[in-house]
């Protein structure tokens, strides 16, 4: 019988050797009374706070640096919510993992429906096509690791974390010059997440093609 192994990723980052290392001075330090649960249910707040956010933003593109804040937190409480599990064995694995990754879906929902609220209206179906290929790529994590029982997240060295610097970057990008570069690099974000997401499962297909193929000729 296979083991569930999706409290185990795959891979690693550029980031996560100092992930890595800040995990296990931070973790043993967390009050006893704050529990992996705890921190996984917290990015419902900061997915709600994000949304108040978005409309606040279509006034004022200052609150941007808030909504870059609740990124950090939402990194922090998802970098700690396993560990914590596995330091102190409290760990509700297959809770944990569907929680995680469900909730990880909506906070990115959440950044979405900021960018949405701040951009001119004819962009509306940009966002949709943004919004479906990374639920696509999601998809595909997920189907790759119910073949495989491997959970990936990290391609080419780039995983969850350095997508959350990226929006950062991108938060701070549109509160210093604003939104009148929209019409331009949100089609080419677009572009180059659709050429990431065919290579992506380009390469899952024919890894899974070949696995398929060595049984059936054993």
């Amino acid at each position: 019988m296979d083991i569930f192994s999706g409290d185990k990723k795959v891979g690693a980052s550029i980031l996560s050797g100092p992930e890595n290392r800040f995990k296990d001075w931070a973790v043993p330090r967390l009050p006893r009374w704050l529990e992996t649960y705890h921190l996984t249910l917290l990015t419902i707040l900061w997915s709600a706070v994000n949304v108040l956010l978005g409309y606040a933003a279509k006034h004022s593109l200052h609150w941007l640096w808030l909504v870059s804040a609740m990124i950090i937190l939402q990194y922090v409480t998802d970098l700690f919510d396993g560990e914590v599990g596995r330091q102190r064995n409290t760990g509700l694995i297959k809770w944990g993992f569907y929680m995680d990754h469900f909730l990880d879906f909506i906070f990115l929902c959440s950044l979405v429906f900021v960018g949405y609220k701040i951009s001119p209206p004819e962009l509306v179906d940009w966002y949709f096509g943004l919004l479906v290929i990374v639920a696509a790529f999601m998809v595909n994590s997920f189907l790759s690791f119910a073949a495989t029982n491997k959970f990936e997240i990290y391609h080419a060295g780039l995983g969850p974390t350095e997508m959350r610097v990226g929006f950062i970057l991108i938060n701070a990008f549109i509160s210093i010059r604003g939104t009148r570069d929209f019409h331009l690099l949100l089609p080419l974000a677009v572009v180059i997440c659709l050429v990431a997401l065919v290579l992506y499962t380009w390469t899952i297909q024919k890894k899974l093609w070949g696995h398929d193929m060595a049984v059936k000729n054993r």
